[in-house]
Parts: structure tokens; C-alpha cells; sequence
């Protein structure tokens, strides 16, 4: 019995094999709206948890929310059109990144809990802060300010609103993730519109 392998040169491979350039244009030509939007409604729950529960209550609600936003994530998107597991397309290098980006801010949980042991209500501006830290990668990738602004505008917003109202953090904190949120995904939207537009126009020419 022979085997016959057929061998195939680098060349080939790379041939077959988008560059990062054609990865990252087919990455940002997505519409990113179900994460925001999930983000978006688990801090809104968490503020009114904050409203009406005790600080203990309202800091689990705060852990099951933020834990609970991929999966709301996975939930929105079908309704969007996005899709959120990318199948059928080719694998992509910016996928990989900013999933990697993501699970380092869960990290931050490891610098949350400690404080959140000594004082429950340093919880909505450890998390808020160090969760956001994802929109910075991202604001690269896409090579768009939004990113940048969401992450470096909500930082400043969560320091001033856990100064100016420490009795009232687990509040004051998300309604400022919510109005960063707010602008973050209305921007995304008008994003994604012009792309499809161009798209639009170039194909018609």
C-alpha cells in the first residue's frame, strides 16, 4: 500500500491565509452592539439594586450582573444580527486579541474582592474602573476614538462620582457607566452605518 501526501509550500499557506490587514478590516466591519447594550442593562441593574437593596445585597448583585454580561451579550445579539461566535467565517487574529482583552479584566476580580472584604462599597469603582480597561485595545483595533473615550472618560467620571458622593456610590457610579454607555453605543451605531454606506456606494460605483 502507498501513501501519497501532498506537500504545500509556505507560499500556498499564505496564500490562502488573510493578512492581519484584511482580518482586522473584516473585524471592524462589524457593528458591536449587543456587548455595549448588554453592558448597558446589568449596570442599570446594578444602580437600581443600589437604590433599593443594602450595600452587602446590592455588591452581589453587582458580581452576578458583571458576570452575567457575556452571556446577555450572546442573548442580544441574535436580535442585532451580530454574529457573536463568528460561524462560518474565517478564524480571525483581532477575535483572539480582544477575547484575550476581556478575560484580563475578569482578572480584576483578584484586586475587587480583597478591598471589597474591607469596605463593600469600593466594589462598583474597582469593577467599573478595571473592566472598562477592554475598550482600550479595542479602540485600536478598530482604530476609532470611541474605544479611548469610553475607557479614559468613564476612569475620571467613577474617581469624581466616588469622591462627590460617597454615601450613595453604588448609584452614582452606574448611572455614570450608563451615560458612558449611553454615548458609546449611539456612536458605534452612526459608526457602523457609515461603513455599510460606504460599502453600499463603492459597490454601486
Amino acid at each position: 500500500m502507498q501513501y501519497h501526501t501532498t506537500q504545500h509550500s509556505p507560499m500556498q499557506d499564505s496564500a490562502e491565509q488573510p493578512t492581519l490587514d484584511q482580518q482586522r478590516q473584516a473585524f471592524c466591519r462589524r457593528r458591536f452592539l449587543a456587548t455595549p447594550l448588554a453592558g448597558a442593562i446589568c449596570w442599570a441593574i446594578i444602580g437600581l439594586a443600589g437604590h433599593y437593596l443594602s450595600t452587602t445585597q446590592a455588591a452581589l448583585v453587582l458580581f452576578i450582573a458583571t458576570g452575567s454580561i457575556v452571556y446577555l451579550a450572546m442573548l442580544i445579539a441574535r436580535f442585532t444580527g451580530e454574529n457573536f461566535f463568528n460561524k462560518g467565517e474565517a478564524k480571525n487574529t483581532f477575535d483572539n486579541l480582544f477575547l484575550r482583552a476581556v478575560f484580563s479584566s475578569f482578572l480584576i476580580y483578584a484586586i475587587a474582592i480583597p478591598f471589597f472584604m474591607v469596605d463593600h462599597s469600593s466594589l462598583p469603582l474597582t469593577v467599573g474602573i478595571l473592566t472598562g480597561t477592554m475598550w482600550l485595545p479595542f479602540s485600536w483595533i478598530v482604530q476609532h476614538w470611541i474605544g479611548t473615550f469610553h475607557a479614559v472618560t468613564r476612569t475620571l467620571l467613577i474617581v469624581a462620582a466616588w469622591y462627590c458622593f460617597p454615601e450613595h456610590r453604588f448609584v452614582a457610579i452606574p448611572l455614570v457607566i450608563l451615560a458612558i454607555y449611553a454615548v458609546s453605543i449611539v456612536v458605534l451605531e452612526r459608526r457602523w452605518k457609515a461603513i455599510n454606506n460606504k460599502l453600499i456606494k463603492d459597490f454601486n460605483e
